[in-house]
């Protein structure tokens, strides 16, 4: 109860957490509906570039009339209310904003607006996790010389796990394998905005009917947002990923400790100690009962006879030798869980998760046989997928991160699943996530994972 009972006292002493919201689509309301409710938080400020559409939003999501009517950050402030605006440089730049929560999705935006929040003295929960598979170790070692905390959100697959992983390894535990869920089928991958109900099991008049985004829906589906989230935790815990990319394992939740061993022992892994994504379809297309398909899950070793029997005792499900236990959330809440990482970066001084090193990357891969003058329409998209690779792999390769190849023009042909490189684009150099990413290359290339697994 830590963090709660210290938010009270926060609210108590009338010196609450003040926040900047950057961006307020569906994750971004999740953490809307949530704000009211949660003591010692104040949201002083959102920033978006739709301001009549975060109104209809704070509307659905419950919030009062007029706790947004605030004309200025200053108004905000003095009355405990919110500041709706356009302007995110006016609301990241007021010193008396603690943290600024990224929630916009374009990972080169979400760069601009984590640089900036800290050349400010911000802290930052990013929950654009794009920016941070393409950057995330220098974003982290930005923050750092800033003397600020940078975190993943939350909510967000990739902290939960995170959190597990540190549970694990807090309780004496080796860590075999990482990762959360996924529908998946290996021909997902081509899947274009096009294809993504079939899939999905919606026609084309539910998805309109909800107002569901193509694109994004289509960026998990075709593997793009697993291999970016498992870059994330991979550079947060210093887990290996796959070789050649995820396998996703089909299996049930009582079935994750028995295919999450290595190969030599009967599992799916090429070793100890990895991220990989378990698939709630059979290869065959059959729904598999009580899958973890929304959640996330961690693999451990009980080393020594001991501890195999005190599973036993307990009544842990383990694989069929008694060695590996699967602790597991079933669910992950999304924008309504961020409070979490708020107040632990405000209260604990901690992060719900920072990359410690480059482990990994998302590679863009091509969908489609593509030809010089193609344009890349990224993650989601028609033309490429994000495939997970180790980073020492998308070094040698000069892979192109997947955050990076959106309004990109072909100037050599790439065939349907290869990786894209540097050299197949015209590169738009100018931007600070360009920047930060040919940084990060350098910084980062020759050097070893400083917390290993």
């Amino acid at each position: 109860m830590n963090l709660h009972r210290k938010l009270l006292q926060r609210a108590a002493a009338n010196e609450p957490v003040r926040i900047a919201l950057i961006g307020a689509g569906k994750f971004g309301s999740m953490y809307l509906a949530q704000v009211p409710r949660m003591p010692g938080v104040h949201l002083a400020g959102i920033a978006d570039l739709a301001p009549d559409r975060v109104r209809a939003s704070l509307e659905r999501v419950g919030w009062e009339p007029g706790r947004a009517q605030a004309r200025s950050i200053d108004e905000a402030l003095r009355d405990a209310t919110t500041w709706l605006t356009d302007d995110w440089q006016a609301l990241v730049g007021d010193p008396r904003i603690d943290i600024v929560v990224e929630c916009t999705g374009n990972p080169v935006a979400a760069v601009d607006h984590i640089l900036a929040a800290f050349g400010h003295g911000k802290h930052v929960v990013n929950v654009t996790v794009e920016a941070d598979a393409l950057c995330g170790p220098m974003l982290a070692r930005k923050a750092a010389d800033a003397g600020v905390i940078y975190s993943l959100a939350y909510g967000d697959q990739p902290a939960m796990i995170c959190d597990l992983v540190d549970w694990a390894r807090t309780c004496g535990f080796p860590v075999v394998a990482a990762g959360r869920g996924h529908k998946w089928l290996p021909h997902f991958c081509e899947s274009t905005p096009e294809t993504v109900w079939g899939y999905y099991g919606l026609t084309p008049e539910q998805a309109e009917r909800g107002g569901l985004n193509p694109k994004m829906f289509n960026s998990f589906l075709d593997g793009s947002k697993p291999s970016i989230e498992s870059t994330a935790v991979s550079n947060a815990t210093g887990l290996a990923v796959p070789s050649d990319g995820l396998l996703y394992p089909p299996a049930s939740v009582e079935d994750i400790p028995f295919v999450t061993r290595p190969k030599s022992e009967g599992g799916v892994l090429e070793k100890k100690g990895m991220v990989e994504v378990i698939s709630c379809l059979e290869p065959d297309g059959r729904a598999i009962p009580y899958n973890i398909r929304m959640g996330v899950w961690v693999t451990v070793e009980g080393e020594t006879e001991y501890i195999r029997n005190c599973f036993e005792e307990y009544d842990a499900h383990t694989d069929p030798g008694g060695r590996y236990f699967t602790l597991y959330k079933r669910w992950h809440l999304i924008g309504l869980e961020v409070g979490m990482s708020v107040a632990s970066v405000a209260m604990r001084g901690e992060p719900t998760g920072v990359a410690m090193g480059w482990n990994a990357d998302a590679v863009a891969t091509a969908k489609r046989d593509l030809k010089p003058g193609d344009l890349l329409d990224g993650e989601g998209g028609y033309t490429v997928w994000g495939k997970l690779l180790p980073a020492a792999t998308s070094r040698r390769i000069r892979g192109l991160p997947l955050g990076l190849a959106h309004a990109l023009k072909l100037v050599r042909p790439v065939a349907k699943g290869q990786a894209l490189s540097w050299d197949d684009v015209a590169i738009d150099a100018g931007s600070k996530a360009y920047r930060l990413r040919r940084e990060m290359e350098s910084v980062f290339g020759e050097q070893a994972f400083v917390n290993g697994p």
